[in-house]
Formats: C-alpha cells, structure tokens, sequence
C-alpha cells in the first residue's frame, strides 16, 4: 500500500486588505484504499482542503502530490484533464443537470473523457446505476427523485470515469439520518474496491464510520487519528 495523494505544507490564503487562511501548512497523506473523514468546527477549512486536494483550487504555497507527482505548477487545462481522469466529486448538493435524465447525467463525464464508444458508455453508466440501485431511475429527470436518490445518482456520475479518488463535500448534509449512513457505507465501500476516499462531514457519528478521522481547526490539522505515511504503510504490509 502506497501513498497516492499527499498535501505538503499546504496554504491557502484568500488575499485583500486582511488576508484570510483557509488553509495553514496542512501535511497530509491518504493511501490508496483508504477512507478519511475530515471534520472541524465552520470556517475550519475543510472544504477548502478538499478542493486543493482536489487540484479544484491552488494553493499560495505547498504542493499536492498525486502518486508522487507535483500537481502545483500545472497549467489550468492539465489539471483540468488530471481531475477529469483521476478525480470523481460529490457534493452536498448533487448538481444533476434538471432537463438530462439520471442516465444522462452520468454519460456526461464520459462523453467529455471520450475513452469510450457510445454504446460502452451507456452499458458503464446503467452497470454504475444498477449498482447503486438506480437502474429503475436512468430514465428520470432528477426532479422525480427522492432526495437519496439524487445523491446516488451524483455517486454513479462522479464514478463514470473510474477515478481512482472520490472527493465528498458534505456529501450526506442534505440527507435524513437513514439516507446519509447509506451514502457513507457506499463510500466505505468504494474504498474497499481501491477508491481513495475523502469525505468532510460535520457529523460526528458518520466521521467515525471512516477508517482514519482528521480534525481541522483554523485551517490546521490537530487530530489524525490514523496518519498515512509511506513508511507506515510499508510497516503495515510487513509480516
């Protein structure tokens, strides 16, 4: 097991006549297969961490590695494509397009990478349906959805290009208590099946469902309850 997305002294600050951190000197690493849950007070910087992780927002300093590899000084279309192949979103507002259909929605990512033909693409997207139990919905406008329902059908589209991370904002804050643990368990799932899996919840009883907790106060880290580095990761997999 290895390190595959690592935040190095990252910084965040918002410039004007009083500059704001978001996001102070944060060094982080998340292993493949792994699930973390961030939490922190409002205004703590977890989203804001997300989307630098997410390559979504750059940093003032610091560097975001993915497997290895500096991300920081690419340009705009580069991380523009690294997100679209790697990366998979979901927010707490599912942002489905209102006039596409579920199916739709999910064969857009797909459409924009073009790794598939149109006919690979729609068998992709009603597997990814129907393993969410979706299939009965492809056809629906996401107004005929239940509020679950929504969001699975954002979890089948973040996963349309088999990213190798899923990044979740609040994924579960829209959602009723019964919903909001299903959608946690198809993340816990997603990183048994290899996914590298961050989620930021103000919920604490959902954030401990997560194999790793981090804790963000002021932009810092100040709880890490499992922190990954590659020598304990190489410790892990020792007899």
């Amino acid at each position: 097991m290895s390190v595959a997305l690592q935040a190095v002294d990252l910084t965040r600050v918002l410039p004007g006549p009083v500059p704001t951190t978001l996001v102070a000197g944060v060094d982080l690493g998340f292993a493949a297969g792994s699930f973390t849950a961030i939490s922190g007070p409002s205004g703590s910087g977890k989203s804001s961490l997300l989307y630098l992780l997410g390559m979504l927002d750059r940093p003032t300093s610091g560097e975001v590695l993915l497997s290895g590899q500096p991300t920081a000084s690419l340009d705009d279309e580069q991380r523009a494509r690294l997100r679209l192949e790697r990366f998979g979103f979901v927010f707490q507002f599912h942002f489905l397009l209102p006039e596409f259909s579920v199916l739709d929605n999910v064969l857009l990512p797909m459409r924009k990478l073009a790794r598939r033909s149109p006919p690979a693409m729609r068998a992709h997207a009603l597997a990814l349906l129907d393993a969410l139990d979706m299939g009965a919905c492809a056809g629906k406008l996401p107004a005929a959805l239940s509020g679950g329902q929504r969001q699975r059908a954002a979890i089948a589209r973040a996963l349309a290009n088999d990213p190798a991370f899923i990044l979740a904002d609040e994924p579960t804050g829209a959602l009723d208590t019964r919903n909001a643990a299903a959608v946690f368990a198809i993340l816990s799932g997603l990183a048994r099946q290899g996914r590298t899996v961050i989620a930021v919840t103000h919920d604490q009883g959902l954030a401990a469902t997560a194999d790793r907790r981090v804790r963000l106060v002021d932009g810092r880290v100040v709880a890490d309850d499992a922190p990954v580095t590659e020598s304990a990761c190489v410790e892990r997999m020792a007899p």
